[in-house]
């Protein structure tokens, strides 16, 4: 309704004449959008509401580039700030309901980046393919510790393992479905009892670096508690550690957020292009790149 209000359509006959910033130099202020909205559309938001306009109808048509401000630089408070239709979608915005329409959005919208795609920040990673046995056939019994371990293999390691290969993989079932135990001794791994091994190990010979990854669903992040125990378990190793521990969802992370230890990663399947970095200066700095 805010986004109708600001291209003054108040009924489906007024598509094809719907006004731009071009048009008559129309921009309305949240103020006139209540106004608008509970003239024609029968609502009875209170004037006093105006702020809840700009921060909850119109932030995803602004960052979709739909609805400009045209001020934007203005302060917050400044009751001149107004908005309007964009130049650059008011042609297609006023073809809506005719003939071939979807076709031509559709045609618009190529090669420009929709609010979800930008708002997914995903980033461009080459994926490196890791190593593993080539006569072994993974695979994993159901749940969704299991579901989180096919996730580690699948995405996280081709995208941050720099070639890593598998030298121990647990299941909830099988006790490991990966455990090459003469490779990690060579390597200077220690040998441990299979209850002190973290979910997943690798090693990737690229960077001379271990992961030692836990798969988190309903227990068992890399805390301090279990960072100590890990650093002491494996003091002997002859190669630096990276500490990881994986979600399958930014919901079940922030479940376990305060239990993260300091100078270890996280990782959250259903945002496979970023990490988070428990650590201070090593990574303070501008972002350069996407």
């Amino acid at each position: 309704m805010a986004f109708l209000a600001v291209a003054d359509v108040a009924a489906a006959a007024d598509w094809n004449k719907a006004r731009d910033l071009n048009t008559d130099e129309r921009q309305v202020t949240t103020r006139y959008i209540i106004a608008y909205v509970n003239g024609h559309f029968q609502e009875n938001i209170s004037s006093g509401s105006y702020d809840d306009i700009r921060r909850k109808d119109l932030s995803f048509p602004v960052l979709a580039g739909l609805i400009v401000p045209t001020k934007p630089l203005a302060d917050r408070n400044d009751s001149s700030r107004g908005y309007a239709l964009s130049t650059d979608f008011a042609p297609i915005v006023r073809q809506y309901g005719s003939t071939g329409w979807l076709g031509r959005a559709r045609k618009f919208m190529a090669g420009r980046a929709t609010v979800a795609e930008r708002l997914s920040q995903e980033r461009s990673i080459p994926r490196v393919p890791i190593i593993i046995d080539s006569t072994r056939k993974l695979s994993f019994s159901p749940g969704p510790h299991n579901q989180l371990q096919k996730a580690v293999v699948e995405q996280f390691l081709p995208r941050y393992g720099f070639g890593a290969e598998i030298l121990y993989l647990g299941d909830t079932e099988k006790r490991h479905a990966i455990y090459e135990k003469e490779k990690l001794l060579a390597l200077g791994f220690p040998e441990l009892p299979s209850g002190k091994l973290p979910d997943i190990v690798a090693f990737s010979t690229r960077r001379g670096w271990f992961y030692l990854i836990e798969a988190v669903h309903s227990s068992g992040p890399v805390s301090a508690e279990r960072l100590l125990l890990l650093q002491e378990l494996t003091k002997g190793c002859r190669y630096p550690v990276v500490y990881v521990t994986a979600f399958l969802t930014v919901e079940v992370f922030r479940k376990y957020a305060k239990q993260i230890a300091w100078e270890t990663e996280v990782w959250i399947a259903e945002k496979p292009d970023h990490m988070i970095h428990y650590d201070g200066e090593k990574f303070l700095g501008p972002q350069t790149s996407v």
